[in-house]
């Protein structure tokens, strides 16, 4: 393992406090549009997620099926195998972290509220609203907060290990 790979720990939790924190923002852009039924665009807002990937290293599976003997069985990108004792540990394989592919836009309908009042009723009376669920923003935000708190725990860690190797 080179110096790089005495990193890869710290990379891989900044990494995930980088991910976690564009989720956090468009979690809360969602929150302060839920109400926003007219935009640049026309129409309601639409809400936002995040998608996640994992780094570019461990796009390239076959290596690591090739190297444990999974010959003619694959695995994917959403797992990575647990390598046998024999197993070379080599970096290429490990330590990427997660990257922030894109941000969509949610495909859900608009919400239909009747309000024949609002300027921005259609002719029968009906209101586009958002498709933003505020439960459910709530609770995305709750498992983000924890994701972020954890990556923070995991980085501390690794640069204590870190720290006390150069007191050695």
């Amino acid at each position: 393992m080179g110096m790089s790979g005495i990193f890869s720990g710290l990379t891989i939790s900044a990494s995930g406090l980088r991910a976690q924190r564009l989720k956090q923002n468009a979690i809360s852009y969602n929150l302060a549009n839920a109400e926003t039924t007219r935009t640049a665009d026309g129409g309601p807002y639409r809400r936002q997620f995040v998608v996640f990937t994992a780094g570019s290293d461990h796009k390239d599976v076959s290596l690591v099926n090739q190297k444990i003997g999974l010959h003619g069985r694959s695995t994917n990108y959403s797992h990575l195998p647990i390598p046998p004792r024999n197993f070379p540990r080599d970096e290429r394989f490990f330590g990427n972290g997660v990257e922030v592919s894109e941000i969509r836009e949610d495909s859900r309908p608009p919400k239909l509220v009747y309000d024949p009042s609002h300027p921005d009723a259609d002719e029968n009376g009906y209101v586009a609203l958002p498709n933003i669920n505020v439960i459910e923003e709530m609770t995305d935000m709750i498992a983000a907060t924890r994701a972020h708190e954890a990556n923070v725990t995991a980085f501390n860690s690794t640069k204590s290990m870190l720290m006390q190797a150069l007191q050695l």
